[in-house]
């Protein structure tokens, strides 16, 4: 994946908001997709974060507690693996998930280190939970992915007692609640919202639309 910070002005400015969790696997594919846009685009991403199953706890559940029915569960991960593959993006089968708390606040206090701090640990929690395997609702092995996303030991601890992380993470769930965002990843593009993590082509051409 690329997650390189480019300068230049020979591709245009596009703004696009992404709600978004570092549990959802869908989110992981779709955040491969939008980055094919860069090629074409100076991006300016809202990442605005939603915790989707705060009732999960961090020591990791099986996915059978989220109570998907089999056959919908089944075929939401037949989609998702040809679409990783499409991709080429590595992807383990997805059988359990955790508290994506922790991990939110982190990446949201990142932002304000610096891009590059903030895309190399973005990469790196979808990476840990859905290639590798790993609990990113254990604040130990997110404070070695912070660390060596370039973020400071004192940054990350802060991260999780900052009063005004807590406050944009409360705004992002209320600006979902307001625009009726139902499901993770959701793109709002110029005047055109896509929900899931839909095809690079149907991003494109809301690109083109927005400019």
């Amino acid at each position: 994946m690329r997650y390189s910070v480019r300068m230049t002005v020979s591709r245009p400015e596009l703004k696009v908001t992404v709600f978004s969790d570092y549990i959802c696997p869908f989110c992981y594919v779709g955040d491969a997709h939008l980055n094919h846009l860069r090629d074409s685009y100076d991006l300016k991403v809202n990442w605005c974060f939603l915790e989707i199953h705060p009732e999960t706890s961090a020591e990791g559940e099986p996915i059978a507690s989220l109570d998907y029915p089999s056959e919908t569960w089944q075929r939401m991960m037949a989609t998702l693996k040809a679409m990783a593959e499409a991709e080429n993006l590595p992807l383990l089968d997805h059988d359990f998930t955790t508290n994506s708390r922790s991990a939110l606040q982190l990446a949201e206090a990142a932002k304000f280190v610096s891009a590059e701090v903030f895309y190399r640990l973005h990469a790196s929690l979808f990476s840990a939970l859905f290639a590798q395997g790993l609990n990113i609702g254990d604040r130990d092995c997110l404070r070695r992915l912070a660390l060596e996303a370039g973020m400071q030991a004192q940054q990350v601890e802060a991260a999780w007692q900052d009063e005004a992380v807590e406050n944009r993470l409360r705004q992002y769930q209320q600006a979902a609640h307001d625009l009726a965002v139902k499901s993770t990843p959701t793109f709002f593009i110029g005047e055109q919202r896509l929900d899931g993590a839909v095809p690079v082509g149907k991003l494109l051409q809301a690109a083109q639309a927005a400019l």
